[in-house]
C-alpha cells in the first residue's frame, strides 16, 4: 500500500498510537485549570543560596523551550575542575498529589514523535514557570561535582539555589565552534566570559568521558535520525550528529546523576536507582565481535568490549552505526529499580558506573521529579515523601511507560520512513539485521533511516548480518515496511 503522503495526517496518527499505547495526550480540565491559577514560585523561596551572579548557561536542541538544566564551571587551584548543574525545582510549582502531578505520573514522561511533541506537564510549566528559561530567576537544585586531572568524579556539595540563565545555546551552533574555533557559540553579542567558560566545560567534559571509556564505558553511533514534519508532510529525516557540545552535556548529566545516587546512599535514602542489566544475548556480542576478528571474553566485560567497540569506530567508521545498532539490540533495554540504604544494585553496563539514577530532566520525566523530591527531602532532613512500597511501584511504572513511548516515537519514525519509502517500491538496500524475534525478523537499511520486516528469505538471518533487502511494500497507516532478502 502507497497512501498519498499528502493526504496522511501524521499528527492525527500520533496522537491515535499515544492512546493506543495507553497515554492520555490531552490535559484534562483539572489540570489546565489548576495550571492557569498557578504563578512561578518565589525566587528566594527555601532557597539556600543565591547563585545568579554565576555565568550560567544552557545547551540543547534549538527549538526546546522545556529546560531542565544549566551549567557552570571553574578551575580550581590543584587543576581540577569543580562543575555546578542547576536542574530546575519543579517540586516547587507542581506539588504533591496535585491534580497536575497526578496526569505527570499517569503519562511518566514527554513523547517526541519528530512532529507534534506529548508533553508530560502543560507548556505553562515546562516551556515557563519551572523551565531555565533565559534571563529569569529561577528556583534549582545544584549537584556539584569536582572532576579530578583523571576525570574521576567527586560529589562535593547538593544544595538548592536561585539561578539566572544567562546564555541559551544549542549543540549544532556550540558543536561547530567548539570543533573549528570560527564563529561564534552564540547569535548576537557573547556574554563576557562565556567562549572560556565554554572551552573550561568542554575541558571537564572531555575528561570524565576518557575516565568513563577507560572504565568500560560503551562507544556507540552517535547518529540519531528524527522525521521532518512541516505542516503535518514528512519532509525528510534530520541527523543529529555527536559533537562537542552534546558530549559536555551527557558527560555532565551522567557525572550529575552519579553525584545524585552517591549522595542519597550517603544520606540513608531510599533512591531509585537507572541500572541496564548485563548484556542478555553476549553470544551474540561475541559472535559479532568474533567476525571482526577480537574474541571478546566468556563473561559480559564493558571494558573489553568497551576497547572493542572503540577500535571499531576507529577503524571503520563507515560502517560504525550498524555495529552500534546491532550491540544495542542485544544488550537489552534499561530499567528503573528501587535501592534500600544498605542494599546495591547492578550498575549501568553501557555507562560503566555502579551508582546512576535519573534526575536531571524533571519536566520531561517522571522518574525525575520523584527523584528530586527524595533529595529535597534529604537536603531538608524532612520525611521522605514516599514508602519503599510507594517507590517500587513507582518504578516499574516508569520503566513500563518509558518503553511505551519509545514505541510511540519509534512507530512514528516507521510511519514517517514508510511515506518517504512509497515511491521506491521495487528498489534494493543494503541492510542489516536488527532483530530475529519469534514474531518476525528485521532489518534496517542503511541508505534510508527505516527498520522493515523480512518476509522473505529471513531463514537462517542473525542480528548484525549484512544483507541486500528489496523493499516489497509498506503501509503507512501501520508503520509497515516489508523486505525480502536477496541471498
Amino acid at each position: 500500500m502507497n497512501p498519498t503522503p499528502t493526504a496522511f495526517d501524521f499528527h492525527g496518527k500520533a496522537r491515535f498510537e499515544m492512546i493506543r499505547q495507553g497515554f492520555i495526550p490531552d490535559f484534562p480540565a483539572p489540570v489546565m485549570a489548576e495550571v492557569n491559577a498557578v504563578r512561578a514560585a518565589p525566587a528566594g523561596a527555601n532557597a539556600c543560596r543565591d547563585l545568579r551572579d554565576l555565568l550560567w548557561s544552557s545547551i540543547d536542541n534549538p527549538d526546546s523551550r522545556d529546560l531542565d538544566q544549566i551549567e557552570w564551571a571553574e578551575r580550581m587551584p590543584n587543576g581540577n575542575i569543580r562543575v555546578l548543574v542547576a536542574i530546575a525545582d519543579v517540586d516547587a510549582t507542581v506539588k504533591k498529589g496535585s491534580a497536575t502531578d497526578l496526569h505527570a505520573n499517569a503519562n511518566a514522561t514527554s513523547v517526541y514523535t519528530g512532529g507534534p511533541v506529548f508533553p508530560m506537564l502543560p507548556e505553562k510549566l515546562s516551556t515557563n514557570l519551572t523551565s531555565l528559561g533565559p534571563n529569569v530567576d529561577r528556583l534549582a537544585i545544584i549537584m556539584e561535582f569536582v572532576a579530578d586531572k583523571n576525570g574521576e568524579v567527586v560529589c562535593a556539595d547538593v544544595c538548592t539555589a536561585v539561578v539566572r540563565n544567562k546564555a541559551q545555546l544549542n549543540y549544532d551552533q556550540v558543536g561547530r565552534w567548539l570543533h573549528d574555533g570560527t564563529g561564534a557559540p552564540c547569535d548576537g553579542a557573547v556574554p563576557a566570559g562565556l567562549e572560556d567558560q565554554l572551552r573550561l566545560q568542554n575541558e571537564a567534559a572531555t575528561r570524565l568521558q576518557k575516565f568513563r571509556k577507560e572504565n568500560g564505558a560503551l562507544t556507540f553511533g552517535g547518529v540519531e535520525t528524527v522525521p521532518i514534519v512541516v505542516d503535518n508532510k514528512i519532509s525528510g529525516f534530520a541527523m543529529l550528529q555527536e559533537n562537542g557540545a552534546r558530549n559536555i552535556i551527557e558527560s555532565f548529566m551522567v557525572a550529575a546523576n552519579v553525584a545524585m545516587a552517591r549522595y542519597l546512599r550517603a544520606q540513608n535514602s531510599l533512591c531509585v536507582r537507572r541500572i541496564v542489566r548485563t548484556p542478555k544475548r553476549w553470544d551474540r556480542i561475541q559472535a559479532i565481535a568474533a567476525s571482526l576478528g577480537t574474541k571478546l571474553p566468556l563473561q559480559p566485560d564493558p571494558k573489553a568490549l568497551g576497547d572493542f567497540l572503540a577500535a571499531q569506530k576507529q577503524s571503520d567508521p563507515d560502517h560504525f552505526p550498524e555495529l552500534s545498532l546491532a550491540v544495542l539490540k542485544s544488550m537489552g533495554p534499561g530499567e528503573y529499580v528501587v535501592e534500600h540504604p544498605g542494599e546495591e544494585h547492578e550498575g549501568h553496563f553501557g555507562l560503566a558506573v555502579g551508582d546512576y539514577t535519573h534526575s536531571t530532566a524533571p519536566n520531561r520525566r517522571y522518574a525525575d521529579l520523584h527523584m528530586q523530591r527524595l533529595l529535597k527531602a534529604s537536603i531538608n532532613q524532612s520525611a521522605a515523601p514516599y514508602s519503599e512500597v510507594e517507590l517500587t511501584a513507582l518504578a516499574a511504572h516508569c520503566t513500563e511507560r518509558e518503553s511505551a513511548a519509545q514505541h510511540v516515537e519509534r512507530f512514528m519514525k516507521k510511519v514517517a520512513a514508510a511515506l518517504m519509502l512509497g515511491p521506491q517500491i521495487g528498489k534494493v538496500f543494503d541492510a542489516i539485521v536488527t532483530g530475529v524475534t519469534p514474531q518476525g525478523t528485521y532489518a534496517r537499511l542503511l541508505t534510508v533511516p527505516a527498520e522493515g520486516r523480512v518476509m522473505r528469505g529471513e531463514k537462517g538471518l542473525d542480528i548484525g548480518q549484512k544483507i541486500r533487502a528489496r523493499l516489497i511494500s509498506v503501509d503507512p497507516n501501520k508503520g509497515f515496511i516489508d523486505l525480502e532478502a536477496i541471498h
